[in-house]
């Protein structure tokens, strides 16, 4: 059976890809896109070259001719979502042999040769350099009679030349800076699953970004596994800062998001641009695991709690307004309840605005596997939902400060919950993994930047009222 992996920066999501177009065509494809933004950004890739070779996409299933998952192998959850879709769309493929069943990205990566025993009803596997020749693999597999995996070491690097579709609403993007890490956390899998440190040349990163804006995008989110990792591998070196410098003069583009940055490297010039450049959203999403120096030793990461103190106190001093997402782990081995204390003691302290929690899970292949005094499952559970409950009491004080203020709000559109409200996002809130703001006043186009007074504030979602020109 497969030993799922466990990986703990990111969050996790299911995609499913559809328009309005003509199905009369035969090559039409069902694509389901897992895991994190960085995979999302795959998927595009993925849309973009099967659509240049004809396919055309259907929402349901039934009707493809061509199925198609992009599989997230980090987190147990994820592992576990993506054998159920595969399975799930492989009832497709029983009522419809001639259905062709594709699997592809960190699952492969992570399992190899095992999926072809394990899975029999897929026709082709594919790790992470499959997805840049998605197209010749599906036509090399139409030549052949039988399932079949293609697997190499991860070494694909996305350019400005390569093909993408977006598939996030119009105004918004996920910009995709580096692959691969140089970290070795002892719990974490990506350096071999996704390879070591590979990052992109500023000026290839530089026409992609005008390129989206061209296209009208207002958000521009980077992602990375380590944002300021970023350039670090590159001859000559440069960093975050240089990057973002060139995207500022290059770009009219009126939202730049920074998303998953490492502690230690987290630069005074780079909180001295954001604080030049109103450009850059005050938002940064900085995992610090734990604030134990013994368990943060134990993980392999290269800081203490004196090391985060002293950052948040730099962040505040540049940033005051700037709001903080992190992620956090409990019950890592060796983790006392001395060390549950301290990280409860310090989210009281720091007051961050978002936390994501996850509970360690043991995984071969992973160097805490190998780590002495493991925590039970029932305690972990129990440590989990302590922080969860103390955060939560945290974010529910820190949003009422937005009661009153006016905020600029990037509109998404009507919103999910009903069609009376609009819905949209402040500056410090980013897609996907922070809550929203409701607007039960006014009118305004998706896309748009309005000024929104807001009139009520939840544990995690805001509500308030547009504007007119002159308020």
């Amino acid at each position: 059976m497969l030993q799922p992996p466990f990986f703990y920066f990111f969050p996790f999501r299911k995609e499913s890809f559809s328009e309005v177009e003509s199905v009369s065509k035969k090559k039409r494809m069902h694509l389901v896109s897992l895991g994190c933004a960085k995979n999302l950004v795959d998927s595009e890739i993925m849309l973009a070259l099967l659509g240049d070779a004809g396919y055309s996409v259907v929402e349901d299933p039934g009707e493809a001719d061509l199925l198609l998952v992009n599989t997230c192998g980090f987190i147990q959850p994820a592992v576990e979502e993506a054998v159920d879709e595969i399975l799930r769309l492989s009832e497709y493929k029983e009522q419809d042999p001639d259905k062709l069943l594709v699997v592809v990205g960190c699952l492969v990566q992570r399992y190899g040769k095992s999926l072809l025993e394990e899975l029999p009803e897929v026709d082709l596997f594919t790790g992470i350099n499959g997805i840049a020749e998605i197209d010749a693999l599906i036509e090399k597999r139409l030549r052949k009679d039988r399932s079949f995996l293609v697997l190499d070491s991860p070494k694909y690097l996305m350019d400005s030349r390569t093909p993408r579709r977006l598939s996030t609403r119009f105004f918004q993007a996920f910009f995709k800076i580096t692959e691969g890490c140089d970290n070795r956390c002892t719990y974490c899998l990506i350096p071999s699953i996704r390879g070591s440190l590979r990052s992109r040349p500023v000026p290839d990163l530089v026409v992609e970004a005008e390129r989206l804006a061209a296209g009208g995008v207002r958000e521009l989110n980077l992602i990375a596994q380590d944002l300021t990792a970023y350039g670090t591998d590159l001859t000559p070196a440069v960093d975050l800062v240089d990057l973002l410098e060139h995207i500022l003069k290059r770009t009219d583009i009126p939202w730049l998001r920074l998303l998953y940055l490492y502690p230690t490297t987290t630069s005074t010039r780079l909180l001295e641009l954001m604080a030049a450049e109103s450009r850059i959203g005050p938002y940064l999403d900085i995992p610090f695991q734990h604030v134990s120096d013994q368990v943060l030793q134990a993980m392999n990461r290269r800081y203490g709690r004196k090391d985060l103190d002293d950052l948040i106190a730099r962040i505040r001093q540049y940033l005051p307004d700037c709001a903080l997402r992190t992620t956090l782990l409990v019950g890592f081995p060796g983790e006392t309840e001395q060390d549950v204390e301290e990280l409860i003691a310090c989210l009281r302290g720091w007051q961050l605005d978002h936390v994501g929690v996850f509970q360690y899970q043991d995984e071969q292949g992973c160097a805490a596997h190998n780590l002495q005094n493991k925590i039970d499952d029932l305690e972990k559970e129990d440590r989990y939902k302590r922080v969860m409950a103390v955060q939560a009491e945290i974010s529910a004080g820190n949003v009422q400060k937005y009661i009153g203020r006016v905020e600029q709000v990037l509109v998404e559109g009507v919103s999910a919950e009903t069609d009376l409200l609009l819905e949209g996002r402040t500056r410090f809130q980013a897609p996907e993994i922070d809550g929203g703001v409701y607007i039960n006043d006014g009118q305004a186009d998706p896309g748009a930047l309005v000024s929104v007074r807001i009139t009520e504030a939840h544990t995690y979602d805001l509500v308030g009222e547009i504007l007119s020109e002159g308020e």
